[in-house]
């Protein structure tokens, strides 16, 4: 009983010890999508802010692909300890919905922090001859087969409410998924695709300059610096609010003193004033909310986005 107990002890003492000492290493932040869109810019601010509060090398790595869930079951299946985090979007909750079972978004992560939140946005290049949502209507009744649009993967959340602006203007809308928000944007400012669909804080930046014109956006009441860009109920199409979100995640079974450390130093990152006016620009709402936070919003959106795709019997592509 004697030397159970003092195994009991040393294993105790060695884990602390290994909590005290942590990080020790490079930490790794995947992000299931290709290198410009809105994860992945979330991803390296925290990156950068997040090495300098730690003084360890924080690490991007980006594993796009099959709308996400290459990086996402990378990120499942990796060691869960306290060194591998991932930035993902909405299609963590989208993804389980529309996928036989990539992953579970319950049992496979543990939730970090609720980073933030934009709007969608369906958007055309600046020189489009398509400057309005009733411009867009009209031309795609005309021409059923003419009008494509490009979004970041199948299954995410541009991607979904487009299919659900489609169903409720009874217009046909070709979509070509892109890995990632940045090949996607490249569609659209290259022409390969006529529109596109994406987070506002994937577009916002080509959208000031002008390179971009967004038609409509999925958000409630006007965004602040697009006041020009009217919302889906303003379109004619209500009850279709969505957005798409930004959080932080881990492998199921990290530790959890490096979770609530992580989480701590994330939120003050993303609330910092210069952070959080970045991430403005960018399109994003900071929530920077809790584990128990960010639970919540999983389980809440997991059977809301359930009952989008079924009601527009969107498939993976």
């Amino acid at each position: 009983m004697c030397k159970l107990l003092q195994l009991l002890v040393a294993l105790a003492l060695s884990c602390n010890a290994a909590a005290a000492t942590w990080p020790e290493r490079p930490i790794t932040i995947i992000v299931p999508f290709a290198a410009g869109g809105g994860s992945d810019i979330v991803a390296r601010i925290i990156a950068k802010y997040l090495t300098e509060s730690l003084g360890k090398a924080v690490l991007v790595e980006n594993k796009p692909g099959a709308g996400g869930n290459i990086g996402i079951v990378a990120t499942a299946r990796s060691k869960p300890d306290g060194y591998t985090f991932m930035v993902v979007s909405s299609v963590l909750v989208v993804n389980p919905n529309l996928y036989k079972q990539p992953f579970d978004p319950f049992k496979d992560f543990a939730p970090v922090v609720d980073i933030g939140a934009s709007p969608n946005v369906i958007v055309t290049r600046g020189d489009s001859q398509i400057k309005t949502v009733a411009e867009l209507i009209a031309l795609a009744k005309k021409s059923p087969e003419l009008l494509n649009y490009s979004s970041p993967g199948s299954g995410t959340s541009p991607h979904l409410a487009t299919e659900l602006f489609k169903f409720r203007a009874k217009i046909n809308l070709t979509h070509i998924p892109y890995g990632g928000a940045g090949p996607s944007l490249q569609a659209v400012l290259g022409n390969a695709t006529q529109l596109g669909a994406f987070s506002l804080g994937s577009a916002a930046t080509h959208m000031s300059a002008g390179t971009m014109r967004a038609l409509v956006h999925t958000g409630a009441g006007r965004m602040a610096d697009f006041p020009a860009v009217p919302n889906m109920t303003e379109a004619g199409f209500p009850n279709s609010d969505s957005e798409t979100f930004q959080v932080l995640v881990a492998p199921a079974g990290a530790p959890q003193d490096v979770i609530d450390r992580v989480s701590k130093e994330v939120i003050t990152i993303v609330k910092r004033a210069d952070v959080r006016e970045t991430l403005r620009q960018t399109g994003f709402t900071v929530i920077g909310g809790e584990p128990e936070v960010l639970r919540a919003r999983i389980a809440r959106e997991v059977p809301m986005w359930k009952e989008v795709i079924d009601r527009a019997g969107i498939k993976p592509e």
